[in-house]
């Protein structure tokens, strides 16, 4: 079998990072995890070809080499992702699909010969033996969540590794909260599934073997779901495996704001070479907290917690959400105060939308109020329900926001406030890079010269070079975070 494994193009958002990528000379800021650890659960003598739309383009010929073209997306791909599609059915290439965006919405697409929804340990192998057989079905599903022992370290040879500014691993799937707009329990359950510790470093050894020696985006969506086991069998073995290897990774990831509660955990993932953590704030408004059931961020004071995190050696990314039907009409005020006086330099905010299946899905349907699939895209400003504020007042109120907390004075001044809280633990290993030397001298010119707000970037320099000699690296790759959200806003 030829199989041929294609990834869409992710259109400009928060998360792309394609401007900022663009100064290390990289194309994309990370890899399709999920297709090249299918990739392994193939058989081992089969022809196979990766194509990340979003670093190379695909072409006619690459198509017409495939038996099979298999594909995965997220919603923000969809767009790209039906293209895809019919170009393999134009060129008669049969098509296999997965991922979660067709795991939630399958009905929705056509021209797909074989769906393998949920999670592929266990819907890959019976339409690997029906294919075998020469009579595979349409639709493989299960309502089961496999355990992750048995997950393969991902094929890293199928990727242009130099194309990418991070790599990627996972840990765990599953988490145990139970937010109503989230969709992650709805695919993979609220019980933390874990790989262990020696499936884990072996998963590091391979990524380590193959050359790379930058950092690691370890995509859990609630890496601290089970504390005990981070504590006493991962992360001591993450760091004894790190102190081995002179620390040739940083690792980032995502938790919930409860891992400011336990002064342990953040002390061991700081020493393992963690030095970033996504966490979802949504709102500073409790009402709308409560709406979706953030449990979690009720029971904390939220600044206090960040900057714990902070002092611990943990930058904070934060999530935040415009569109709760609790949302008053000062929201966009709050949301300003709240990001300013926390100090998270990269803050994603998005309008809410309802992806299919969650219980706001499900709650908003009853109400008649969902007009559409969602977009996935949160930089179109667009919402797949109605919403109880004014969509004009909200659409308007949401632009403000990002026009504020994007602006160089009040970018700049946010950086200047973290690196003053901000304590990093790990002074060995990968600091200043050549890439991070061309991204310095890119910087230079598009963000001290061409750029509007270039004072702002000079004081920062000269600031952090003086007073944060340690932080001057992360200080010159967070400047370049702002012109990325700046040029991502301009969109909206």
């Amino acid at each position: 079998m030829n199989i041929l494994f294609v990834y869409p193009k992710i259109p400009a958002t928060f998360w792309s990072f394609h401007n900022a990528v663009k100064f290390i000379s990289k194309k994309s800021s990370e890899p399709p995890l999920g297709l090249i650890t299918i990739a392994a659960m193939l058989p081992g003598w089969w022809s196979k070809k990766l194509i990340d739309m979003n670093v190379a383009e695909l072409t006619d010929e690459q198509l017409q080499w495939a038996d099979y073209m298999f594909i995965s997306a997220m919603n923000i791909q969809r767009k790209s992702f039906e293209e895809v599609v019919a170009r393999a059915n134009r060129l008669k290439i049969p098509v296999v699909a997965g991922g979660p965006m067709v795991t939630t919405e399958h009905e929705e697409f056509s021209g797909i010969d074989h769906f393998i929804l949920n999670e592929a340990e266990i819907t890959l192998p019976p339409f690997l033996k029906d294919l075998q057989a020469g009579h595979p079905k349409a639709i493989y599903e299960s309502t089961e969540f496999p355990e992750l022992y048995e997950t393969p370290a991902p094929l890293w040879h199928l990727l242009d590794i130099k194309k990418y500014a991070n790599m990627a691993i996972q840990y765990s799937r599953g988490c145990p909260y139970n937010c109503e707009f989230c969709s992650i329990t709805l695919l993979n359950g609220h019980r933390p599934r874990l790989k262990s510790a020696d499936q884990f470093l072996h998963e590091l050894d391979t990524l380590y073997d193959y050359g790379w020696r930058s950092g690691i985006f370890v995509v859990d969506d609630n890496f601290i779901g089970n504390k005990k086991q981070l504590k006493n069998d991962l992360l001591p073995a993450l760091i004894d495996w790190m102190n081995a290897h002179q620390y040739p990774f940083t690792f980032g990831t995502e938790a919930s704001i409860n891992l400011a509660d336990d002064d342990e955990l953040m002390r061991l993932m700081a020493r393992a070479g963690f030095d970033h953590t996504f966490i979802g704030i949504e709102s500073p408004n409790i009402t709308s907290l409560q709406e979706c059931g953030k449990s979690q961020n009720l029971k904390h004071n939220m600044l206090d917690s960040i900057k714990k995190m902070h002092a611990a050696g943990l930058r904070v990314s934060g999530g935040f959400i415009i569109g709760f039907d609790n949302d008053p009409m000062d929201i966009f005020e709050q949301q300003i105060n709240f990001i300013r006086n926390s100090a998270i330099v990269t803050a994603m905010i998005g309008l809410l939308n309802a992806p299919t299946g969650t219980r706001l899905f499900e709650r908003l349907k009853k109400e008649n109020r969902i007009k559409n699939v969602m977009s996935g895209d949160n930089m179109d400003g667009s919402i797949n329900f109605i919403p109880m504020m004014n969509f004009q007042k909200l659409s308007d109120g949401y632009k403000k926001v990002l026009d504020t907390i994007y602006s160089p004075k009040e970018y700049y001044e946010r950086v200047k406030r973290f690196l003053n809280e901000y304590k990093p633990q790990i002074t060995k290993g990968v600091n200043f890079s050549w890439s991070d030397l061309i991204a310095l001298f890119r910087s230079f010119w598009v963000l001290g010269i061409v750029e509007k707000g270039k004072l702002y970037y000079w004081k920062l320099f000269f600031l952090s070079i003086f007073h944060y000699p340690r932080k001057f690296p992360l200080a010159i790759r967070l400047a370049i975070y702002g012109f990325h959200f700046r040029e991502v806003t301009k969109t909206v």
